[in-house]
């Protein structure tokens, strides 16, 4: 139940950010300003947060604050039971507001897709948050939520219909429309600039347990699709898919904080899903030739401020014409021990990155507000294991996503 001692049930930082304005939207949308909880809108600069409270409507109280600003972030977690994040790239200004919220035991989530940022906030506040009850919760949006609840659901219903887990998973995105913004082209930027100036950070990135319980970073080869092949569960050609590094490091976390339920060996690969015949052939060469290509380009410092003068720029991102046209379709092909099968859909109806990411977020931080701690004690979570099955109702009740066995 929400912290009744703290004035604030929750706080938006990065409110003025291009997905804070749509979860901002979205709360006065589906809760108003009062209600159950009492949320605030929170940033670095008053005038901005003034234009987007007046363009949401939403009557909450402002707070100037600023991530660099290691007092001003304690002052926000220490008056507040949960904080979501929208300010990135996270490694360049995350770290202070997750270490603050740690040590004031307040709750977190944010919507990072950045896997290395991620192990160093394990690292070095997992402790913290264990003694103080913060219960930390990464990636709450487009990644890697229908991913690892998606994994979460299957699983489910393979118990239910089999009396077992799946000991292998493959997940293919079917369908996707949307736009990108510039705060996430400068996330993916940020990472390979990193990533240029410590190499040990690909170790990283190319680790499939790298989030994973200390002491439980290594484990059986996992699937990597870099090149086209053909899946015989999907029965489609499969490409690269860009957040498949990101997504699978989350659901190995998931199942090492549970204890490996699903087997030593589980297994869990994503991918695109381009088609049968000699025409899903061929869009799987062009797609993983473009992926490869804007990869390596964006490893090498020159070409990668080339490519920055042809992307989005932080702040930018889909119309709202555009984000409620967007949709995705995500497919999960799981195989149990004794070789039966089961295929599980989930779906989207906005733009997965923003228009679907924002709500995701939002309802991740009201289930998060009201989940039990006698459930769901401190320390560093994923969608799955910090929200469960009360999460999928609520993102089906209130999101727009489905989940479902095809």
């Amino acid at each position: 139940m929400p912290n009744t001692v703290k004035p604030r049930d929750i706080v938006i930082f990065g409110a003025t950010s291009f997905v804070g304005q749509i979860l901002c939207q979205y709360l006065v949308d589906q809760y108003s300003s009062g209600g159950d909880f009492r949320w605030a809108m929170a940033g670095r600069n008053k005038a901005k947060l003034e234009t987007v409270a007046q363009a949401t409507g939403a009557d909450v109280e402002l707070i100037v604050a600023d991530a660099d600003d290691e007092s001003a972030m304690a002052e926000l977690c220490e008056s507040t039971s949960v904080v979501v994040s929208t300010v990135g790239p996270y490694s360049l200004f995350g770290s202070k507001l997750v270490a603050a919220a740690a040590r004031a035991g307040t709750d977190y989530c944010d919507l990072t897709g950045e896997p290395q940022w991620m192990q160093r906030m394990i690292d070095a506040n997992h402790a913290t948050a264990t003694e103080t009850g913060a219960r930390i919760v990464h990636a709450c949006g487009f990644d890697s939520v229908p991913s690892d609840l998606g994994v979460w659901f299957t699983q489910t219903q393979a118990q239910e219909q089999f009396g077992e887990p799946c000991v292998s998973i493959s997940m293919g995105v079917k369908a996707m429309s949307g736009g990108v913004s510039g705060g996430t082209v400068a996330s993916m930027m940020n990472i390979m600039e990193e990533m240029s100036d410590d190499p040990s950070i690909r170790k990283v990135l190319t680790n499939p347990y790298a989030l994973a319980v200390d002491g439980d970073r290594s484990g059986p080869r996992q699937p990597n699709v870099t090149m086209p092949v053909y899946d015989n569960g999907h029965n489609t050609w499969m490409a690269p898919f860009v957040m498949a590094a990101t997504n699978s490091r989350v659901v190995f976390r998931t199942h090492s904080l549970l204890g490996k339920p699903w087997g030593e060996n589980f297994t869990y690969g994503e991918a695109t899903m381009m088609g049968d015949g000699l025409a899903g052939r061929a869009k799987a060469l062009s797609m993983s030739g473009a992926l490869g290509g804007f990869m390596g380009a964006s490893t090498v410092g020159p070409l990668r401020k080339v490519l920055g003068k042809f992307l989005p720029e932080p702040g930018e991102g889909p119309t709202p014409e555009a984000q409620e046209a967007g949709f995705f379709d995500i497919r999960f092909y799981g195989t149990t021990a004794s070789g039966a099968d089961i295929v599980t859909k989930v779906t989207g109806d906005r733009d997965p990155g923003y228009g679907s990411t924002a709500k995701m977020l939002g309802e991740a931080a009201v289930t998060l507000l009201f989940r039990d701690r006698a459930e769901v004690a401190g320390g560093f979570w994923t969608p799955a294991t910090a929200l469960g099955d009360n999460y999928i109702a609520a993102l089906e009740d209130k999101a727009g996503l489905t989940f479902g066995v095809v």
